[in-house]
């Protein structure tokens, strides 16, 4: 790695609106993390999401256990501001695979009033989540971030 990525990796421009944003997408992330890793908040857990990735979605094992790290490690690398920049991309583009795998189909609205099949669900939290990234990719973890003390 080079000097000038990982100095790009650890920088944050961000002030105070980096960090109410990184810590508002840390803390919608780990609930729906937590389902997956632990069943917690009524989710599978881990066996039932691998489950669920590599026949539902017909993901390979190596993507489906690839994307269920990237949420679980991605919410408390985010919440601590560690690696900011690194980890929103890595959250854009699964946030991404899961609007073009699961969610596209569904519509731009999430299941509110219970029209759609249980588990449809549209993809506008997920165009959330992509916003969020994309400023955190461009300024940073913000104050309070493992990333503005090492920089």
């Amino acid at each position: 790695m080079n000097n000038t990525f990982k100095q790009w990796i650890s920088s944050t421009n961000g002030g105070l609106g980096s960090l109410i944003l990184r810590l508002t997408l840390g803390i919608v992330l780990f609930p729906h993390a937590a389902q997956k890793l632990f069943g917690w908040f009524d989710g599978p857990g881990l066996h039932g999401e691998m489950q669920y990735m590599t026949t539902q979605a017909e993901l390979p094992t190596f993507i489906a256990a690839a994307a269920i790290a990237v949420e679980c490690l991605g919410t408390f690398f985010i919440l601590f501001g560690l690696w900011t920049k690194f980890t929103s991309i890595a959250v854009f583009f699964l946030f991404t695979g899961m609007i073009i795998v699961d969610h596209a189909s569904h519509g731009f609205f999430m299941n509110w009033f219970g029209k759609m099949p249980p588990g449809a669900e549209g993809f506008e939290y997920h165009l959330l989540v992509l916003g969020i990234c994309l400023t955190l990719i461009i300024q940073g973890g913000g104050k309070f971030s493992t990333d503005k003390v090492s920089a």
